[in-house]
């Protein structure tokens, strides 16, 4: 059944702020749920209607929104220690206010090392709280009990085995035998209820948000992982659900030549499906109780996933993988079931991420059952024959605009450093594959001086696709794969300073004239919703200092410290103030969408 909600009668502008990037006065380290109450009044200062997070599910020792111990549970790191049942102890106020005095937030990385004083301090709460024993807490327990008793016996198994993933414990507890777990229970009774008291306070403090930011006509957009970590209390309490001998991934395209490795599994969806989708149900019903809509992540994965043995080297990421289903003729119908039952089963509006390689049964689907996809400036284009940008008004009615995700570079990085310039390693690898000596093209087709970041630009003298040809001693019709790649990023600037209707020659870096107009332009799109970045945002007023490729929030297909942790220069009250607040205010207006 198509979605008709009133989110589809107005346009709407919104901003996207990972709970990790944004911190107030009052925080400890991190942005907690407190703090997003104060983003929910930057929103309305904004006239931003819309608030987009990233999964808010814990996230473990990886600190990965994506890669969750748990689908339901919630990050015991945004507890807000002030939004705290606190007893009149005042030895605990000074331990919570000395806290907060250490721990600086008015950093670039969120700093996840404090958890631990976090969860510290929660334990003595918890054992001073007359709440935990209450008839409000037992019904939170019972009326979620299909998760959250796995969940909580998860936890304290996986401290009781040193953070140990599941599948390395002992036999008994990873095979879920019966009398052991029932045993191990018994003689951990209170670590588990303090597992399940975090979770309740989660749940308390993230539902008075939403209930606050609904009295402000601000509306909370949730992010719904397509997959759940191969170590989570999820796939160790319904193994029969996942493929375990698979790990998920995306093959390779022009963007990310080796394809990405995800490395949790996919899913047994016969089983769910015989299950009558009952874990599906479950997710997205908890999931209300915080959110207004709600964003699938990966969407084409309903329809068919990209599956890498799991026994596949490590070092080629996706490249060996296939689609499950294997054949194409069973996408369509396999996607649109799920889709349905999930628009059945919640009253949150369902938007989708349908970016990368995407067949035409997954787009013509939304379409027909008017859930949003994603539209991002930067590959909004016509690829098959002017090789240019569409412009605002060709984007999609039914979509979600912006100019950046988090897991791409800012807007100002993509045009300083990627705007018209192709992947090494994938030209290094297309290269090879038609016998061409990259070692030679590789300084006669590119200006090696501006190239960075693993980024290749063509020399200016490179301006038709004849001369390209001609360098790589190659018949169009021989590699057509980099032709391709070579109509579609070649004077990709040009293309869009013009599309933009910006005057005199075109600027190589990013300044505030160029940044304005193409903020300005996406505003205006036909999409439905817009929603950019925080990050982006803040380069109206210059708050970003030095080269913009640092400041990303995600890097695919890396593990680093810096992925997930980037924080934003000012605090929330700052940012109230500042004048780059107005500035995106009369931007929003500008564009209608209030």
């Amino acid at each position: 059944m198509p979605q008709s909600q009133s989110f589809l009668l107005k346009k709407r502008a919104g901003v996207l702020a990972p709970l990790f990037s944004v911190y107030s006065q009052e925080s400890f380290g991190v942005g907690d749920a407190a703090d997003l109450k104060l983003l929910v009044d930057w929103a309305l200062k904004t006239d931003n209607s819309i608030i987009q997070l990233l999964p808010l599910n814990d996230m473990g020792g990886i600190s990965c929104p994506y890669d969750a111990l748990s689908g339901f549970a919630l990050e015991p790191l945004y507890i807000s220690l002030l939004g705290l049942p606190l007893p009149k102890d005042k030895s605990l106020k000074r331990q919570i206010d000395s806290l907060r005095k250490n721990l600086k937030s008015d950093t670039q990385y969120a700093d996840y090392n404090t958890k631990d004083e976090k969860l510290r301090i929660l334990r003595e709460v918890f054992a001073l709280d007359a709440g935990r024993d209450s008839v409000i807490f037992s019904r939170f327990r019972s009326e979620n009990n299909y998760w959250l008793a796995d969940y909580a016996l998860f936890k304290t198994l996986k401290s009781k085995f040193n953070g140990q993933p599941w599948y390395d414990w002992p036999l008994e507890f990873r095979n879920r035998d019966k009398d052991s777990l029932e045993d191990f229970r018994k003689t951990h009774t209170r670590e588990i209820k303090f597992q399940e008291w975090l979770q309740w306070q989660l749940y308390a403090q993230f539902k008075q948000v939403k209930e606050y930011a609904k009295k402000k006509k601000v509306f909370l957009n949730g992010d719904l992982p397509i997959l759940v970590s191969r170590d989570s209390s999820d796939v160790w309490a319904h193994q029969e659900l996942f493929k375990l001998e698979f790990a998920a991934g995306a093959p390779p395209d022009m963007y990310c030549a080796r394809g990405q490795r995800w490395g949790m599994p996919t899913y047994n969806w016969e089983k769910i499906a015989a299950d009558g989708y009952q874990y599906l149900k479950e997710k997205l019903k908890y999931a209300e109780n915080f959110y207004d809509i709600i964003r699938i992540d990966h969407v084409v994965g309903l329809f068919r996933i990209w599956s890498i043995p799991y026994n596949e080297p490590l070092e080629n990421q996706g490249l060996n993988g296939f689609f499950d289903p294997i054949h194409e003729a069973e996408w369509e119908a396999h996607g649109r079931r799920i889709l349905e039952v999930m628009l059945k089963s919640t009253n949150m509006f369902l938007c989708a991420e349908d970016l990368g390689v995407i067949p035409k049964v997954c787009t013509d689907t939304l379409k027909a059952l008017n859930i949003p996809g994603n539209d991002v400036q930067r590959w909004v284009k016509d690829w098959k024959v002017e090789h240019d940008f569409l412009s605002a008004l060709e984007y999609r009615p039914l979509s979600v605009t912006m100019l950046s995700t988090h897991d791409t570079t800012n807007w100002p990085a993509w045009w300083e450093n990627e705007a018209g310039t192709v992947d090494e390693d994938l030209f290094r690898r297309k290269c090879a594959e038609k016998n061409i000596d990259y070692d030679r093209v590789n300084p006669e087709l590119f200006d090696l001086m501006r190239s960075c970041h693993a980024r290749l630009r063509w020399r200016e003298e490179i301006n038709s696709v004849e001369k390209f040809l001609a360098i790589v001693h190659k018949r169009r019709e021989e590699v057509p794969v980099l032709v391709d790649i070579y109509e579609n990023t070649y004077g990709e600037k040009e293309k869009l300073w013009k599309k933009l209707g910006l005057a005199g020659p075109m600027r190589e870096k990013c300044d505030k004239e160029i940044f304005c107009a193409v903020l300005k332009a996406n505003l205006q799109a036909s999409s439905l919703f817009c929603i950019n970045t925080l990050v982006d945002l803040l380069y109206l007023d210059g708050l970003w200092q030095g080269d913009p490729y640092q400041y990303r929030t995600n890097t695919p297909g890396t593990i680093s410290n810096k992925n997930w942790s980037l924080k934003i220069p000012l605090s929330l009250e700052g940012l109230m103030k500042h004048p780059v607040t107005k500035e995106i205010r009369q931007l929003v207006v500008d564009s209608g969408r209030i």
